[in-house]
């Protein structure tokens, strides 16, 4: 099996190229938002474009949710496809896919701007902001059943090769989701940290935490960094209790936020002796 990817910030046009994309490379299965599509309809999963949040969103997206996990997977199992297109908004998005549903690593990264102009790009985006329209690349009869109550726009698209006529490739749905009437959500830093303490101080082990601090590059690429100092038990093993600590702290914020953690640095400050 062959994984490939498609890859583009969010808004930029990914999920209404998705077709042409695994046409060009003679896919004919798809993941996008959560979903498992197979020529042209949903076999597997739940769409993120149905959360009532972006955070929720996000996480249903990347499959964090176990059972939506293995439902998918299982799927892929029984089809067992030659190829699979992973669409994301990033690289390190779609690995976080791959490792979860047990897939082979990815083959090529496709980004969008390999295949969409600056101008074709900055449509999309203006779409996404002005009408938070979101694109699934299945029919609309298809998402119907999926979607019931939402309202569903069809989208013909046509696949054109030089000197040759257009001939339709397919039919793709407009929708547009609960948590795209919300605008932007922002992440204060305070709540981050306080996530990491409660977190950090569920081992008795680690008595006490200051100095937290988040820095955040901006980047859903590059992620966040994380850097705490702590105060623990006299007697205990530093490295066993630190590096549970380390991966507590990153699994939990991820959860919680959708946010993706790069590191976790903890420095022990203080000794408790009792």
């Amino acid at each position: 099996m062959e994984v490939i990817a498609f890859v583009g910030p969010s808004g930029t046009g990914k999920s209404h190229r998705a077709l042409v994309v695994a046409h060009e490379h003679n896919i004919d299965t798809i993941i996008d938002d959560g979903l498992l599509i197979k020529d042209s309809k949903i076999i597997a999963g739940h769409s993120a474009k149905k959360e009532p949040s972006k955070i929720k969103a996000v996480r249903r997206a990347i499959f964090m949710e176990p059972e939506h996990a293995e439902e998918v997977q299982k799927v892929i199992e029984e089809v067992h496809p030659d190829k699979i297109l992973i669409l994301g908004t990033s690289e390190n998005m779609v690995r976080k896919i791959v490792a979860t549903l047990n897939l082979p690593p990815v083959s090529q990264f496709i980004h969008i701007e390999d295949i969409a102009t600056k101008a074709e790009i900055a449509k999309a985006r203006d779409s996404r902001l002005k009408d938070g329209k979101h694109v699934i690349p299945v029919p609309t009869v298809e998402l119907k059943p999926h979607f019931s109550g939402y309202l569903i726009d069809p989208l013909e698209i046509f696949f054109k090769k030089p000197q040759t006529k257009r001939r339709r490739l397919g039919e793709k749905s407009i929708i547009r989701p609960i948590f795209s009437y919300y605008g932007k959500l922002l992440m204060s830093d305070s709540a981050i940290a306080t996530i990491v303490n409660l977190v950090a101080t569920e081992d008795p082990l680690l008595t006490k935490t200051a100095q937290i601090v988040i820095k955040n590059s901006n980047d859903a690429e590059k992620g966040i960094s994380i850097s705490l100092d702590v105060t623990i038990k006299y007697g205990v093993s530093l490295w066993e209790v630190l590096h549970h600590a380390q991966e507590r702290i990153k699994n939990m914020v991820e959860y919680m936020t959708g946010m993706t953690v790069k590191e976790v640095n903890i420095e022990v400050k203080r000794l408790s002796i009792e």
